[in-house]
Order: structure tokens, then C-alpha cells, then sequence
């Protein structure tokens, strides 16, 4: 006997299926604008993809294949993974997604871990030195390739993080570029997807059923300062809807002359010109 599904059942399908057609139109529209804002891709370019095996990395590569689909330029792409060395990293699960869609890629194998935990006391962060570890490497091995441009999975929320974690705990005012050269010239970054929510990114996932590999050398820790910004801005968000994007917005929107950067602004030759022919009238009240 056949079983035919309910018309609820049917429904609720629809309603899914509607729901994740929107998200991802509007994840794609919004990396779509960011490539264009910051001239992120251009004809010919190689990208070099990172992919961690998270959430985010697996969003950016799904949607940069489908603008290489469909943009009016050709560009290439190639997915890099760092296998760090992390005990009890599943080393089959990057090679075996990319090798199932069809993506040129490259896994670089170095123990940076052992590194970490050699220099790192126990109980104390190691995102600092993991990253800069992490990033060397991958600066390195773009060049190796011939990459263009180096893809990072940074969103809207890493953004407004990282401005108040400088903020607040290292006393400058700065965030992170959606595009950026780095500082020995070689490299390009970028971060198409500085426009996306990292909720509708999560949602994304978990409607695409990217096989997540979570980080356990650092994203185990507890009482991270990013967590601690996280929930801070996650409260505001409660309290005042729309609080993170008027914020990242803010980060377009700088007027160096209402700072106090001396090498931003030329604070020390403003002046007005003034008629020197004008005499100071008698000392006694003056209306006006």
C-alpha cells in the first residue's frame, strides 16, 4: 500500500524549501555586492579559497562556485585546506567534499599544533599565535600557487568583533577590511562575504549539510575575549534590533576630523583667515 504525504507535511516542505531560496539569494546578492564594492575578483584572477572545515568556509566556497558560474568574468578557484595536526582530526572529510564537487584543491599538512601547545601555557589562548602560525603559512603557499587573491571566510559579525576586541582590550580603533594587502605587499585579501550575518550563514549550513569539522585546539575554550564581545553584542542585539548592522555600517562611515589620529588628520595647521583691519570694539557688553 502506498503511503502519499500529508498536505501539512507538503506545506511545511514548501515553506522550507521557500525559506532557504530566500536565504540563499540573499547571501549570494550580498557577497555579490561586497565583490563589487571592494573590486574583491577581477578577469583572470586566482582565488585561493581557505577552507577550515567550518561553517563559514563551506558557505563562501558554495557561493563563490556559483558567481564563477554565473559571472560575466573568468576566474579561478582553487580550496586550501591546513591540517593542523589537531589530535583526532578527521583528515578524510575535506578531501573526500571537495573530490565530490568537483573543486581543484590543496591540503597543507603542518604541526602547528604541537607548536601551540609548546609555547602556550595550559589554560591560556592560543587563537593569538594559532593564527599567525595559520596565516604565514597559507601567505606562503599562495605564492607557491600563483593565487591572485586569498578568500577568507570572515563575516559581518567577525567584523564588528574584531573592532571592539581592538577597542577594548588592545586600545586602537580598527576592525577587519573586507579587502586588504598585506603588510610585505604579496598578498591580497579578501572577504567576500563582510556583508552576511553569521546567523543566516549558520542556517545556510544546516540547511546545505556541510560536514562541519569543529576546532578543538581553540574553539573549545572558554572564556575567550571574542566570546566575551560576542555575548555583549548578541545582548545589545536583543535589546535594540539592528544594533550590529547600524554599527558595521558605522565602520563606512569615518570622519577622521571628529578623531583624534594625528596621522590621519592634519590637526596642527587648521586655522581660519581672519580680517586684521577688525578692531576689538570698546570693552563694555556687547549685544548681539
Amino acid at each position: 500500500m502506498a503511503v502519499t504525504p500529508s498536505s501539512s507535511g507538503t506545506k511545511d516542505t514548501r515553506k522550507r524549501q521557500l525559506e532557504f531560496n530566500k536565504l540563499r539569494k540573499r547571501l549570494r546578492r550580498q557577497v555579490g555586492h561586497a565583490i563589487v564594492d571592494f573590486n574583491m575578483i577581477e578577469a583572470d584572477d586566482r582565488i585561493m579559497v581557505c577552507l577550515s572545515g567550518g561553517k563559514d568556509s563551506y558557505a563562501m566556497l558554495d557561493i563563490l562556485l556559483h558567481l564563477q558560474r554565473s559571472a560575466p568574468i573568468a576566474f579561478e578557484i582553487i580550496a586550501v585546506n591546513l591540517d593542523q595536526k589537531q589530535p583526532g582530526f578527521p583528515e578524510e572529510v575535506l578531501p573526500n567534499y571537495l573530490e565530490e564537487i568537483g573543486v581543484p584543491y590543496y591540503i597543507l599538512e603542518r604541526d602547528t599544533y604541537s607548536v601551540v601547545r609548546s609555547v602556550i601555557p595550559e589554560g591560556k589562548t592560543t587563537c593569538g599565535l594559532c593564527s599567525r602560525l595559520r596565516r604565514g603559512t597559507l601567505y606562503g603557499f599562495a605564492q607557491q600557487i600563483g593565487a591572485t587573491k586569498i578568500a577568507l571566510g570572515h563575516h559581518r559579525d567577525d567584523i564588528v568583533e574584531t573592532l571592539f576586541l581592538n577597542l577594548f582590550f588592545g586600545g586602537k580603533l580598527k576592525a577587519m577590511p573586507p579587502k586588504l594587502l598585506s603588510d610585505d605587499k604579496q598578498n591580497v585579501v579578501i572577504r567576500p562575504m563582510a556583508y552576511c550575518k553569521e546567523q543566516d550563514l549558520a542556517a545556510y549550513a544546516e540547511a546545505k549539510e556541510f560536514p562541519i569539522i569543529p576546532c578543538n585546539l581553540c574553539g573549545s575554550q572558554d572564556n575567550l575575549q571574542r566570546q566575551e564581545i560576542k555575548g555583549m553584542l548578541q545582548a545589545w542585539e536583543r535589546q535594540y534590533p539592528g544594533r550590529i548592522e547600524t554599527i558595521f555600517r558605522a565602520l563606512s562611515q569615518v570622519s577622521p576630523s571628529q578623531l583624534c589620529d594625528r596621522e590621519l588628520f592634519n590637526f596642527n595647521d587648521l586655522s581660519i583667515e581672519i580680517d586684521r583691519e577688525v578692531h576689538l570694539p570698546e570693552l563694555r557688553v556687547v549685544q548681539l
